[in-house]
């Protein structure tokens, strides 16, 4: 089978789980890792290649010029934080490098426009990497929301997706450093209440948005504040309406509950979920279970893991190649994207006019 050649580009720890998404995916292959610090590079590609070793050993790259000039590489992987985001997107796609780009793809929609255009200019295919947008369960969700009863008109979606940051997380952890990660919590996890809202009401924008920022990072150590709680409400037109919460300071919790005129449906997990081989959902208090053909784990197994063969990440790799395998470039992705970032910046432009008066 044909072979997509993807670069990782920094050893950030979402790439280890991506490794392993990549090897399980059938039609992909790392082959280069790019790390300032060159032994790190070595070292990282040593540990993930004894556990999913490729027939060839990636290589290790002193730099990510390095790896953009690769002729052994024809995508690349871009987790680097957010305020880097912009500038490797551009000289990869100048590179002639289709590319998946970590969320949130830049720090203003003027950025997410900016990448996007250049991918189109250079024929490079670009996404953002929001697993659950390639979920079996998600196309099972739209034939409940557009089936005209089970739910109905659209009146309210809901959402939240958190977790409670423990240890040093406050002190060192990127995501609270807005030099790095602008919009902190926003950014990191209101994208994904933000992208499942908007993929819901079938792309349409909203025409009022009130952000409000409930809490923020410390100015420390020369650091910029960024968003640790966050709330926000969004009015559409026809009266729908929807709220959505994300925060690093509250337990873990990613739901999503949509009502409307004559039903109810209801995703307890909807960005990773609790048992990735038969992800489910609830409507009007029925569970639909979505059959993903994986063979059933084996007693013990973690559920949720995000590396077997129909896994949400691993058929995000594998969807991915085979649109760069096609020769032509889906113009979708780059779109939701924009449309994401559009919404988080109006967001967060409400937040900080608030903090403003």
């Amino acid at each position: 089978m044909k072979q997509l050649r993807i670069g990782i580009l920094s050893t950030a720890g979402i790439g280890r789980q991506n490794w392993k998404a990549i090897f399980n995916s059938g039609n992909a292959m790392v082959t280069a890792v790019a790390s300032r610090d060159a032994e790190r590079g070595r070292e990282y590609i040593r540990k993930l290649q004894e556990e999913f070793p490729f027939a060839a050993t990636p290589a290790a790259l002193g730099s990510y010029e390095e790896l953009l000039a690769s002729p052994d590489v024809d995508a690349v992987y871009i987790p680097l934080p957010t305020g880097l985001r912009k500038e490797w997107v551009l000289r990869a796609a100048a590179a002639g490098k289709h590319i998946i780009c970590e969320k949130p793809c830049g720090v203003s929609a003027a950025d997410v426009q900016e990448m996007s255009d250049a991918c189109r200019k250079h024929r490079v295919q670009f996404m953002d990497g929001v697993m659950f947008m390639h979920n079996p369960r998600l196309s099972r969700v739209r034939e409940v929301l557009d089936d005209g009863k089970s739910v109905g008109p659209v009146r309210r979606i809901a959402s939240a997706f958190s977790f409670l940051g423990t240890g040093g997380f406050s002190d060192s952890n990127i995501r609270v450093d807005g030099r790095l990660e602008p919009a902190g919590c926003l950014g990191d996890l209101g994208w994904y209440c933000i992208r499942f809202t908007l993929w819901a009401l079938n792309w349409q924008l909203p025409h009022s948005v009130t952000g409000r920022i409930l809490s923020q990072s410390e100015p420390t150590g020369g650091r910029v504040p960024a968003p640790t709680d966050f709330s926000a409400e969004l009015i559409f037109a026809d009266g729908i309406s929807a709220g959505f919460y994300c925060s690093f300071r509250a337990a873990l919790q990613q739901w999503v509950f949509v009502s409307g005129r004559d039903g109810w449906l209801r995703v307890p997990d909807f960005v990773h979920p609790f048992n990735g081989y038969g992800p489910a959902f609830e409507v009007n208090r029925a569970e639909i279970r979505v059959p993903t053909g994986a063979p059933t784990p084996a007693p013990g197994s973690d559920l949720a893991d995000l590396g077997h063969a129909t896994a949400q990440n691993t058929v995000m790799f594998r969807n991915f190649a085979n649109q760069v395998f096609s020769g032509k470039l889906n113009e979708e992705w780059p779109r939701w994207a924009l449309q994401t970032q559009q919404v988080l910046d109006m967001c967060y432009d409400s937040a900080r006019n608030v903090l403003k008066r």
